[in-house]
């Protein structure tokens, strides 16, 4: 039986599929080796009774970290070629999805106002979500700069647009992110690009700001990041309580910024302030 990639929260797992296909490459190879290695009275380490498929699930849990294909998105099988669609590859069946739920609300899709819409609401989908197809250092772009600064950096009241998850309705705001430098900067402009790659996602907030905190971290590993996120989510205007001037603030406090109080007050006074 073939070894099925596995799934957690709706995304497969990355780097499945590339060690499945070099263990292949390595246990076939082996296998074509022994012959002729044993024919030239070469000494020939015995592979026992495993087969060459128990060999492949055993080089496959060992090059589960790093295997350099993090950015792989789409493992469908061990056996398949791990490359993913392209977004434009989507749009059929996503536009008959939509299609199908305009006729289960009871419209006809066949209007005229509505025979283009499945379409169009496809394409604003994959525009909404775009952040999938997109990770940090592609984002960063070489704009890391060795500078002897070690005063906070502070850019604030960057505008965000998200999905939320649960009810795939929009949820939009405001995010300030700060750090402390340790002899590396990062462009300004980058720190709205990470907004960017997390926020166009299927995303709860909570989630959304500890995120980008983390990639923060790991654009120049600073001596800490603070990063608050204002937002107002249309699952709670729209829907539910209905509470139209309710915002929703989330924070997260990384390195300096979680220890020294003095440091996270003088964040958030920066971040107050008109």
């Amino acid at each position: 039986m073939k070894p099925q990639a596995s799934e957690q929260n709706g995304s497969h797992q990355n780097g499945d599929s590339c060690a499945a296909d070099a263990a292949s490459v390595v246990v076939e190879a082996a296998a074509a080796a022994i012959p002729t290695a044993a024919s030239a009275g070469a000494v020939v380490p015995v592979l026992g009774t495993k087969n060459s498929q128990q060999l492949k699930l055993e080089m496959l849990n060992m090059g589960n970290g790093n295997n350099g294909h993090e950015k792989c998105t789409f493992h469908h099988d061990l056996e398949l070629d791990h490359k993913p669609p392209t977004r434009e590859a989507l749009l059929p069946d996503m536009a008959r999805s939509y299609r199908l739920l305009l006729g289960g609300l009871g419209e006809n899709p066949d209007r005229q106002g509505l025979i283009k819409t499945p379409e169009r609401a496809a394409k604003a989908m994959l525009y909404f979500t775009k952040g999938y197809d997109q990770c940090l250092e592609d984002v960063l772009n070489g704009a890391v700069f060795d500078e002897d600064h070690d005063e906070m950096v502070v850019v604030k009241d960057i505008e965000m647009f998200s999905m939320c998850e649960h009810h795939l309705v929009p949820f939009y705001g405001k995010v300030s992110i700060g750090y402390l430098p340790c002899n590396k900067i990062l462009g300004l402009s980058k720190l709205a690009r990470i907004v960017e790659i997390f926020s166009r996602r299927l995303q709860v907030q909570e989630r959304l700001t500890k995120q980008i905190a983390v990639a923060v971290t790991q654009a120049v590993q600073p001596a800490g990041v603070a990063v608050v996120v204002e937002g107002v989510h249309m699952c709670m205007v729209m829907r539910g309580v209905q509470k139209i001037n309710s915002k929703t603030v989330t924070s997260t406090m990384l390195g300096v910024f979680r220890d020294d109080p003095k440091t996270r007050e003088e964040f958030l006074n920066l971040v107050n302030s008109k």
